[in-house]
């Protein structure tokens, strides 16, 4: 892969051969090639002795109750093992065993129920005792993959999905006509269940979002950036400003040729009503200790003073996403101030060397085999919402629908929100 991308120290052309006004970057047709001669090799962000080995009893995701699941997208994997890969067998013995035993458990619920509901009951409970065969034989069938996928697990890397805007409990925000966002706890949860399974040995982090809340976009960044293994970001519709600043702590970000990439920015506002609250007869009576204790707030003038303070925040939460985005995507400092929070398409992307790579799913699951030497079998950790949480999501979207919400929008609770 091509590695012509302004690096630190050096100059960056803001204009490219087209005219705009968009930063250029130069991109050559030379390859890195290792000595084995492949094209790539996965390098880790941090030195590492050796992967943990943690007991685990298969893939995991966390749910609402603190329970943990796991669903397998594959069913293959290959023969080779990296360091932290423990337990399974992905042989055809292996493949057998699970099957077996599935096929075991069913049976044995099903003669079991047999035994108790028809030959020892009378004829008029036969029927009702075939009924309760067929719910043990199916209740049997699930303890056997239960167990099947804690003892016998048949992937080697883990997949965490971000979808949506991103929260501290993917909330649908104060406009919640789309539903449920990503939830950084959850997903941060999520990355830290597969770092400690061992049979995970690389991350596949899936981003369809157009960024979010500032401090839950850093979580998940850290997570990533702490996995044992090679991470991977996947970029499908959008990968935009916090979606971008978690890619960062990836190896790599593969996006497709017409994802949108980029908004490398901070926007912080605020709603001012105060003119239409002095029409109304609403006035503001101002109890506060502290100079810029209500800056921003919607039912008061804001002073140049205070566009002044909150405009600093502003400033030195961008300072900080363009150093962490020139440190993790290797880039130039300047260069990435450059983009002044444009988007682009992913082949653009790609020649700006804000994307590594462009490609279909099937793609970045062949670049997961070259990274772990095996062939890759995906399980996505996700995480479980309980009943009461998806209901609640719908009942809100309902409440908005009618009006209730309009007020909290208009005049957030604490006068001004910062996003990436």
């Amino acid at each position: 892969m091509a590695d012509d991308r302004p690096r630190d120290g050096s100059d960056s052309d803001a204009s490219d051969d087209r005219g705009s006004s968009e930063p250029r970057r130069d991109v050559g047709d030379g390859s890195a090639a290792t000595d084995d001669g492949s094209d790539r090799e996965w390098k880790p962000r941090r030195e590492r002795d050796e992967y943990d080995e943690v007991s685990a009893p298969g893939a995991r995701g966390v749910g609402a109750d603190g329970d943990v699941t796991q669903e397998a997208t594959t069913a293959s994997a290959g023969d080779g093992r990296s360091p932290k890969r423990g337990g399974g067998d992905d042989t055809d013995g292996g493949r057998a065993v699970r099957v077996l035993t599935v096929l075991g458990s069913g049976l044995l619920a099903a003669a079991a129920a047999w035994l108790l509901f028809v030959l020892l009951s009378g004829t008029l409970a036969d029927v009702v005792g075939w009924l309760l065969v067929l719910v043990a034989a199916v209740v049997g069938g699930r303890i056997g993959r239960r167990v099947v996928a804690s003892r016998f697990p048949d992937y080697n890397v883990a997949e965490v999905a971000v979808e949506g805007p991103i929260s501290r409990d993917g909330g649908p925000g104060r406009f919640p006509t789309g539903g449920l966002g990503a939830g950084a706890d959850d997903i941060v949860d999520l990355v830290e269940a597969a770092d400690e399974d061992p049979h995970s040995e690389a991350l596949l982090l899936r981003l369809n979002t157009p960024g979010g809340e500032v401090v839950p976009s850093d979580d998940i960044r850290r997570a990533a950036l702490a996995f044992d293994g090679p991470t991977v970001a996947y970029a499908t519709d959008t990968c935009a400003s916090g979606g971008y600043w978690i890619a960062s702590g990836c190896d790599e970000l593969w996006a497709h040729d017409a994802t949108v990439v980029g908004s490398i920015g901070v926007i912080g506002s605020s709603v001012n009503v105060h003119e239409l609250a002095e029409e109304l007869g609403i006035t503001y009576e101002r109890y506060a200790a502290g100079k810029y204790k209500d800056a921003g707030l919607s039912l008061k003038e804001t002073t140049d003073d205070e566009r002044a303070y909150l405009q600093g925040i502003i400033d030195d939460l961008y300072d900080d996403f363009v150093e962490r985005v020139a440190e993790g995507r290797d880039l130039d400092p300047e260069f990435v101030r450059d983009t002044e929070a444009r988007v682009y398409l992913g082949d653009r992307a790609l020649d700006l060397g804000l994307v590594d790579e462009l490609g279909a799913r099937d793609d970045v699951e062949a670049r997961l085999e070259e990274l772990i030497g095996a062939e890759a079998s995906v399980a996505e950790f996700e995480p479980q919402r309980s009943m009461l949480t998806r209901l609640r999501g719908g009942a809100s979207t309902v409440a908005y629908a009618f009006g209730a919400g309009v007020g909290s929008a208009v005049a957030p609770e604490d006068g001004f929100e910062l996003k990436f």
